[in-house]
């Protein structure tokens, strides 16, 4: 089972969402300066709570691991993955492992990044692409999508495993897990699995 949605959180009524929250996301968003940081962590919450409800998961207990990677520790066959930038907010559930990443697709992005972080393979195929940028981001989301998978995040350097783009999307020399690869208005959306995803819902919160 897995489950994939976003939402925008431009419009949202943050101080009215605060009250939805639990004592520990409130704290969370307490220590965000910017009303725009504020909308995506109570979004963030509300869109996976969302999730969580219709499978019937209510009261779920949070924690952190040793990475940084939250976890839900009173139900062992969910996991959860959340994504934010710009003013989307991503979220992935499933029975097994799972990474999901959204970027903003920005053309002015410094393409210097995938000279010095990425696999040489991937950035001279950026380099080599019709639309350097748009092409920087779908390595981007793809590795960082692995990374959170993992549950080791920025632990795992981004030019320690190689990405190949082609008719489908894997690790060099590895048939799992699946990598799926969206593109939603500027945005990006990657998700990393043991399942192929087809489908991506649109969420209003």
């Amino acid at each position: 089972m897995i489950k994939v949605a976003y939402t925008n959180v431009e419009d949202l009524n943050w101080i009215e969402s605060y009250k939805l929250l639990p004592e520990s996301r409130k704290d969370k968003v307490d220590r965000f300066r910017f009303e725009k940081d504020k909308k995506l962590s109570a979004g963030a919450y509300i869109l996976l709570d969302s999730l969580l409800k219709e499978e019937n998961i209510t009261n779920p207990t949070f924690e952190i691991d040793k990475y940084g990677k939250a976890y839900i520790s009173n139900y062992k066959d969910i996991y959860f993955n959340l994504s934010h930038s710009g003013k989307m907010v991503a979220c992935a559930i499933s029975d097994k492992e799972v990474g999901v990443d959204i970027e903003y697709n920005d053309p002015t992005i410094d393409l210097d990044i995938a000279k010095h972080y990425f696999y040489n393979s991937e950035y001279e195929s950026i380099m080599k692409s019709q639309n350097p940028s748009d092409e920087f981001f779908n390595y981007w989301v793809l590795k960082e999508s692995y990374m959170k998978y993992t549950g080791l995040g920025f632990n795992l350097d981004l030019d320690s495993f190689e990405i190949i783009i082609d008719n489908e999307i894997t690790l060099k020399n590895k048939k799992q897990p699946k990598f799926n690869l969206f593109e939603i208005e500027d945005y990006k959306l990657a998700t990393c699995s043991e399942y192929n995803v087809t489908e991506i819902f649109e969420y209003t919160i």
